[in-house]
């Protein structure tokens, strides 16, 4: 039973895109970047599911981007490359799905 436990786990790892694996550790911590920024204009529980909504919709680039923010406070460009990925129609209907009032276009 070990043995057939161990050949799935090997089996499901090696499964694994190093892209994909690498792409997700780059969203995760970008989020740690959009996250405080979003939470300033609405509560936790929004701006999570806002957060999300964001980081789904940003390209690679966008994410590497905004996760070269982490353990810094966000500044101007970064605060308006989040705003203006949350402005696509994309961002937007995930927001509507979610549940996450919507961003105004200006600041």
């Amino acid at each position: 039973m070990r043995v057939m436990l161990l050949c799935a786990a090997v089996l499901l790892v090696t499964a694994c895109d190093p892209g994909e694996l690498a792409d997700k550790a780059v969203r995760r911590t970008a989020a740690s970047v959009v996250f405080p920024v979003v939470n300033l204009d609405m509560p936790a529980g929004p701006a999570q599911a806002a957060t999300d909504c964001i980081l789904s919709t940003a390209s690679a680039e966008e994410a590497r981007l905004l996760a070269r923010d982490v353990g810094v406070e966000a500044g101007t460009s970064t605060k308006a490359t989040i705003r203006d990925i949350a402005l696509r129609p994309a961002a937007q209907a995930c927001f509507t799905a979610a549940g996450v009032p919507p961003l105004r276009a200006t600041p």
